[in-house]
């Protein structure tokens, strides 16, 4: 798309320039020997300071050893079998089969060279048949062809390696540090990537990074926002500081595609697929697991696209993402994915299996880890017809252990929502009516903390309400349903805990509303009930203490919305899957709008988040009691800035009153001098002067209408 879009722009400037782009020879220009006009690549930067070895072009080449030594006649009898082995994973390039013979034996010296279309192909093969047994006396021994000049370049004696004196990195939290206790956010738009201050005071983005080209497809945000990591090509690249954003670490993964990050910022996991040239084989898909730190691949998993297509919802085509799911907590300890009929649990102490062996559980649809406990809630149809009904189970991992199972009967549908602290787990179930022409929903609420867990049954008044979105407040113990049908579903909101009574309960219910989302503030306490896509960015603060909205707004084809991870502020952000308004708003947590930015081709906006707070609940709670002595700084500072404000406001409005004086007096101008003219077109008659002129009363008669009428006259009548 980027690249799309630069395309254009140097067109529209050739057609400016009256420039002809198709006489144009781009191949034959070169800059000058040791000229570079300024202009340094980001590969000529990373190979003079990290002197890296480049690949030679051979990638696409495999030396297969340890094969049989025949004499001429069996030559083409071995290369039969050879080319029959190989071509069954990949496109042998005509004339790439080359086997060696010794002139003076006129034997074969045991080894050949294959060349594919491609370097995947050749990856596949050297995979695939490193090992390969042809018989009792060959095994395969396949290396790329790129390996052996790395390989001859190793010194024959060991010399040991250059110690270099330690310097301090930088900080990566020291943004955390803001004296205005900000929060940065990162947008994408055309071809340029910044990152900025939310100055809400001011009233505007405060810059404070930008670079051109800095990724060839998204950006993203660790979890905990240490890092931003950008997507190219070659792989992967993570980037942090305060103001200057250094890369950190390279990740080496050709054609990468997606990426996810640890809970605890650990691990990168990295995801690339392609389709080989032979249309017989599968889509290649390669999953590397990167540590953060050092740039090591820790575990990689290969094959083809139908391997990671188990359950969960489309990511890119045909693979659900995040293909692992990672376990609650920062200690990124377990990972997991979903097979065919099994449920694959890996710790990553050393990257396998827990126990050695996968969990089996006949015909899984669905799993999720609590956020907080190595907990996975699991989700299994119905299976033989109705007599084996679906369940949601719990797992204790590394034991395994079933901690609590629910059957349920005449299943449609089955959707899992964990509360962010792993207190609760809600399964909206949808389920067929006794007819199976129609379904009904309710919600199975389970209380994970509690003992023996007890799980209760919540069913809405109307159970043939259709749930168009659910969200649980975090940190909190409420959630938020919408319900009904478009175009003005219900929003209703419940409790699990009222007062003593520990069973849920219903809050309120908001009749009619144009929302089709729930965007719950990371602190809890306030929600945006907003309408994206077919309601035209309708948007509602609401307070659930008071149970009142305290705004109502609209963002017109408003895409995204995101809070802040304070909750003090919420952006909302037009991408270009609409080709007008694009750019962002942001608003005060109760709906005031602050400022707005409107950016040409706009794909992203992501919020820095923060890392949890070091505070203890107790200090958090002193804090709030004595809130009124914490902000008095705060106030004095914003009183400051409101000044400033009104100040910025005065200045603006005299200039626009003198940009305004400054246009009639021009006219002023432009009409005395043309006031001769006006006066030889009108004969000679001077008419610019207001008094100058003769009113006349005109009076005009008009008829309107005429009707014809015979009236008869009686006898004695005159």
């Amino acid at each position: 798309m980027a690249d799309v879009m630069i395309m254009k722009e140097i067109e529209d400037t050739s057609l400016r320039l009256g420039v002809d782009l198709s006489t144009l020879d781009l191949d034959a220009i070169r800059l000058p020997t040791g000229e570079d006009c300024g202009i340094v690549s980001d590969d000529e930067e990373v190979y003079q300071e990290e002197n890296l070895e480049f690949e030679s072009g051979f990638g696409n080449i495999i030396v297969v050893d340890n094969l049989p030594v025949v004499p001429r006649e069996k030559f083409e009898k071995l290369e039969g079998v050879v080319r029959k082995i190989y071509s069954q994973i990949g496109v042998i390039k005509e004339d790439g089969l080359w086997m060696p013979v010794d002139p003076e034996t006129e034997k074969t010296l045991g080894y050949c060279f294959i060349e594919y279309n491609t370097p995947q192909e050749a990856e596949l093969a050297k995979e695939k048949t490193h090992g390969y047994k042809l018989d009792r006396a060959h095994i395969f021994a396949v290396s790329m062809f790129d390996d052996f000049d790395r390989f001859m370049k190793v010194p024959n004696e060991w010399a040991p390696p250059e110690t270099k004196p330690y310097a301090p990195g930088e900080n990566l939290q020291h943004w955390l540090t803001d004296a205005k206790a900000r929060d940065q956010f990162v947008i994408r738009a055309g071809s340029d990537t910044e990152v900025l201050w939310n100055d809400a005071r001011h009233l505007k983005p405060d810059p404070v990074y930008k670079r051109a080209f800095w990724t060839e497809s998204f950006v993203q945000w660790s979890p905990l926002g240490t890092y931003l990591a950008t997507v190219h090509r070659q792989g992967a690249a993570v980037w942090g500081g305060a103001g200057s954003f250094n890369r950190l670490m390279r990740y080496a993964h050709p054609q990468v595609k997606l990426i996810d990050f640890s809970p605890g910022e650990k691990y990168l996991v990295t995801y690339s697929s392609h389709e080989p040239s032979n249309p017989r084989d599968a889509n290649r898909v390669v999953i590397n697991l990167f540590d953060v730190r050092t740039g090591k691949v820790m575990r990689d998993f290969k094959g083809s696209a139908d391997d990671f297509a188990v359950g969960g919802a489309g990511g890119v085509t045909g693979v659900s993402w995040p293909v692992f799911k990672w376990s609650g907590g920062r200690d990124d300890k377990y990972f997991a994915r979903m097979g065919k009929n099994i449920l694959s649990v890996y710790e990553t102490e050393t990257f396998s299996l827990v126990d050695k062996k996968s969990l089996k559980v006949e015909n899984i649809m669905d799993f999720c880890w609590s956020p907080t406990d190595p907990i996975i809630a699991l989700f299994v149809p119905e299976m033989g017809g109705g007599n084996q009904p679906a369940r949601v189970s719990l797992i204790q991992i590394p034991s395994k252990v079933e901690l609590r199972q629910k059957n349920l009967f005449s299943v449609s549908d089955c959707k899992m929502y964990w509360q962010s602290n792993g207190d609760y787990l809600a399964v909206n179930v949808e389920r067929y009516t006794k007819t199976k022409k129609s379904t009904y929903t309710g919600f199975e609420l389970f209380r994970i903390k509690e003992r023996d867990i007890p799980i209760e049954v919540l069913e809405l008044e109307n159970k043939n309400d259709k749930i168009i979105a659910f969200a649980w407040e975090p940190k909190g113990h409420r959630f938020a349903v919408i319900h009904g049908d478009n175009p003005k579903p219900d929003v209703s909101i419940y409790s699990m805990r009222t007062g003593q009574n520990s069973r849920v309960s219903k809050l309120t219910t908001l009749k009619g509303k144009q929302a089709n989302a729930l965007f719950w503030s990371p602190a809890g306490r306030y929600i945006v009930l907003a309408g994206l896509k077919g309601f035209n960015g309708q948007l509602e603060f609401y307070n659930v203490d008071e149970l009142e909205t305290m705004a109502t707004a609209e963002h017109f084809m408003a895409t995204d919305i995101e809070w802040d991870p304070t909750g003090r502020y919420v952006a909302t952000a037009v991408t270009s899957v609409h080709e007008m308004e694009n750019g962002f708003n942001i608003w005060s947590f109760n709906g005031k709008h602050l400022y707005r930015i409107l950016k040409d081709h706009f794909f992203q906006f992501l919020w820095r988040p923060r890392p949890p707070s070091f505070l203890t609940p107790e200090k958090e709670e002193e804090i709030a009691k004595n809130l009124k002595k914490y902000s008095k700084k705060y106030e004095a500072e914003d009183q400051d800035v409101s000044l400033l404000l009104s100040e910025q406001e005065r200045e603006k409005r005299r200039m626009l009153k003198e940009e305004w004086d400054k246009w009639v007096n021009e006219w002023k101008r432009i009409h005395e001098e043309e006031s001769l003219q006006r006066q030889k077109l009108r004969d000679g008659e001077a008419s610019d002067e207001e008094e100058e002129y003769e009113a006349k009363d005109i009076e005009v008669e008009e008829v309107i209408d005429l009707t014809e009428e015979v009236l008869h006259l009686e006898y004695g009548q005159e």
